[in-house]
């Protein structure tokens, strides 16, 4: 389920992304729609139409983007139209002209509670996107009898999804209204308690928002429903002032302060390879959020993902309606709670010392700071840019020159080739396999059954260094710091994008020989910490352990440095932090990895002090560690020193009677290659 959950978030992103600029459009417009004079109100009308147009179909967004992004293909484009029909479908048949035709009934007596499912509810969108996306990865390629084969594969997907939103549609018509009905009897209950019912409010309207019921709460303290009306007495200055807009001025310090500062933190903790991506969005957000009080694309972009954060910001936006209210602050809203609106509403009679708001704005700036800032950090909670999984630009760390060609072809996509039929080629492969992933060094996939893959003839596959198989569904290969290339082509491959057929068919043995460097160059290595030696095959991780990423030797840290073991250029830094790669002048490629299963940890204890394409000599600082806390998180902090890509002529030699512990820098040994 938090797999599930967090594809789920990722997913928005899409939609989301579109977001920030209807948002501004809308409260730019808004704001010259006040200005005097008919060409400002043609302006102003034009750029909120144009907003209100994107915001409008937030529910249909939602469902073309989470169709798109749960779907286990890349070529899977016509999913898209699935989701719309799927959308589409309950949107129609529960309008409420429907339901009064359906019912025999007045269109007046239909239950209010289908205009809000039917308008812009994002829970439709949710539902259709999902519902779409599990009915593409599950028909997409059935094959039906020859007078129905028109309607086979991709083109079954949007009937069969029609069908079952049919079914979807009939549970709404009987569960919605009486939900719906319930949640306007809980706000009428609350609406009398004051500023607790303000803070119950402001709460249970965050929570509410993935099911689009909020509205049904907002229906009784906004408008008419239950006599409170507090955006039209406001607004017209008929109520009380310290009274009147208590159930909108708290949603101004969230939204202009509270919001974009957990936007800061949400970047603040992104992992390197993603800031500049996530930045761009929560920037974009943050400024939606500040000026036109438009929430949706920072509260989406971790509502799936780290769904503590998001119940953290309902209890903060209750907090804040809550203090607003008890100390009489009062403002009010037309659109939301942005900065347009309330310069707006400050001067109108009603406004009861509405600048205590801004001061009650950075004091949660800074509450939504820390503590976002704590909760990610503590919980290692997915916000985006978290995920290793995004890490789409990880090939970037890496130097790539000119790439080497076996027998004419390259060699990451012969290695890929000779992969994919080891899984099982065209005939099993894209069957069996379920997930495909990698981390640094290795490609991580997930299949039906493990059993299937031809181990032997992925071990003597050129390139690849070892293979691990953790059980019956779950397979390592083992490539080194090139894997990104790789496991690149192994998906095109996957997609139809490129042939499978080996372009020049060397046998193995002659595709290795031409890998093979024969011995001769020689390299002296260094310790690279204070600690104590240890031999690769006591480490205790099996990848490591089994030299199958290559020979070399470990250290048990007893400080936090970690010192260059040899003098060489930097090629890569791990996203994670965890892993740095370096190639001498001579050829040789090594990897430092610190820490076992480390990956995990999302770079948190680790301080990198090179950057890719330094020039560094043995003894420098490579990164710092920080041992307590990878201990603390149940790691251990041994430290791998590995000479990748030796060809078998190739020798490691360790001289233990030369290795002094507690001594980072010492000589270790040579490597002869």
């Amino acid at each position: 389920m938090k797999d599930y959950l967090q594809r789920m978030g990722r997913s928005l992103m899409l939609p989301v992304s579109v977001l920030p600029a209807a948002a501004l459009l809308v409260g730019v417009g808004n704001w010259i729609l006040r200005l005097p004079g008919g060409v400002a109100q043609s302006i102003g009308n034009f750029l909120a139409f144009a907003g209100n147009g994107l915001l409008g179909q937030l529910a249909l967004l939602f469902a073309v983007g989470l169709a798109l992004g749960m779907v286990q293909k890349k070529e899977a484009g016509a999913v898209a139209l699935a989701a719309v029909v799927a959308y589409e479908l309950p949107v129609n048949l529960l309008a409420p002209k429907n339901i009064a035709a359906l019912m025999n009934i007045k269109l007046s007596a239909v239950n209010p509670a289908f205009d809000a499912l039917v308008t812009n509810n994002v829970l439709l969108g949710i539902i259709s996107g999902l519902l779409a996306a599990a009915m593409y990865n599950r028909f997409s390629e059935v094959r039906l009898p020859a007078a129905l084969a028109f309607f086979s594969g991709k083109r079954s997907v949007p009937i069969i999804t029609a069908v079952l939103m049919l079914l979807v549609s009939v549970v709404l018509l009987l569960v919605w209204p009486p939900v719906y009905t319930g949640l306007v009897t809980f706000a009428k209950l609350i609406s009398g308690l004051g500023w607790v019912g303000a803070g119950l409010y402001g709460f249970f309207n965050r929570m509410l928002i993935p099911t689009g019921l909020h509205h049904a709460l907002n229906s009784v303290f906004w408008f008419n429903i239950a006599g409170i009306n507090d955006i039209g007495n406001y607004w017209n200055s008929t109520g009380v002032k310290g009274v009147t807009g208590m159930y909108q001025a708290g949603f101004f310090p969230i939204m202009m302060f509270g919001l974009p500062a957990g936007a800061y933190a949400i970047y603040r903790q992104a992992r390197p390879a993603q800031k500049k991506r996530v930045g761009s969005l929560m920037l974009a957000a943050g400024i939606a959020a500040f000026f036109t009080g438009v929430t949706e694309p920072l509260e989406f972009s971790f509502m799936f993902v780290a769904w503590p954060l998001y119940v953290i910001h309902a209890i903060l936006m209750g907090l804040s309606l809550a203090i607003a209210a008890f100390f009489h602050w009062t403002s009010g809203f037309t659109f939301s709670g942005g900065l347009v609106d309330y310069i707006l509403s400050y001067s109108m009679p009603l406004a009861n010392k509405p600048y205590m708001l801004l001061v009650q704005g950075v004091i949660f700036a800074i509450l939504y700071y820390s503590i976002f800032t704590f909760a990610i950090k503590k919980f290692n909670l997915m916000t985006p840019g978290r995920d290793p999984k995004d890490d789409d630009d990880a090939a970037n760390d890496v130097q790539v020159g000119k790439a080497a060609t076996v027998g004419g072809e390259d060699k990451y996509l012969r290695t890929a080739r000779m992969v994919w039929s080891a899984l099982g080629g065209d005939a099993a492969a894209k069957d069996n396999l379920t997930y495909l992933y990698n981390c640094t060094t290795r490609l991580r996939y997930k299949m039906t059954d493990t059993s299937l893959a031809d181990v032997d003839a992925l071990k003597k596959t050129p390139g690849v260094m070892g293979v691990n198989v953790l059980d019956d569904h779950q397979i390592h290969i083992v490539i080194g710091p090139d894997v990104q290339f790789v496991a690149d082509n192994v998906e095109k491959i996957y997609n139809g994008e490129l042939s499978s057929k080996l372009e020049n068919p060397l046998s193995a043995d002659e595709v290795k020989a031409v890998d093979e460097t024969p011995a001769g160059k020689e390299e002296n290595f260094f310790a690279v910490a204070n600690g104590s030696l240890l031999h690769l095959e006591h480490v205790q991780d099996e990848t490591f352990a089994s030299k199958m990423m290559g020979d070399g030797f470990a250290i048990e840290p007893t400080d936090d440095d970690i010192l260059a073991p040899i003098d060489a250029e930097v090629t890569m830094v791990s996203p994670t932090k965890h892993a740095i790669g370096l190639r001498t002048e001579s050829g040789l490629e090594i990897l430092v990895h610190m820490g076992i299963n480390t990956v995990e940890l999302n770079g948190e204890p680790f301080d990198i002090k090179v950057a890719v394409g330094d020039k560094i000599k043995h003894g420098d600082l490579l990164a710092t560690m920080d041992i307590a806390a990878v201990k603390a998180a149940g790691k251990l902090a041994t430290t791998m020193v590995i000479f990748m890509g030796l060809s078998e002529q190739a020798q490691v030699k360790v001289d233990d009677e030369e290795i002094f512990d507690g001594i980072a820098g010492n000589y270790v040994g040579r490597v002869i290659f």
